[in-house]
């Protein structure tokens, strides 16, 4: 009984999470904005997910399977994130350097 309880709150906690996302994204004007909006739902809600399945199923290999994947998403998060930036910089600048002072592309202040 507890343990059910204990799986429905943290799957509840994933779709909250989701959700609150979702929001953030729709209501976000640009996509750097959005993106903040997109890390919780990559790194938080999978978690829970995990936890969830742990609570339910215990030490077990679907659970160290889905601890794996969990990892995994973890870490490539903000890998994905980095790389959607930078491809929106290159879209909307047609380039991914900042060029807001002279010189900053070479660092020495000579433009």
């Amino acid at each position: 009984m507890v343990r059910q309880i204990a799986v429905d709150v943290l799957l509840g906690l994933a779709v909250v999470v989701a959700l609150a996302c979702a929001l953030g994204v729709a209501l976000m004007p640009d996509v750097y904005q959005k993106l903040h909006y997109v890390t919780p739902l990559a790194t938080v809600a999978p978690v829970l997910v995990a936890l969830a399945i742990l609570v339910q199923s215990g030490w077990t290999a679907v659970a160290a399977q889905t601890w794996l994947t969990v990892i995994f998403v973890v870490i490539a998060g903000p890998v994905v994130s980095h790389a959607t930036i930078r491809a929106a910089k290159i879209r909307a600048d047609g380039d991914w350097r900042i060029r807001s002072q002279p010189g900053a592309a070479r660092g020495d202040g000579h433009g």
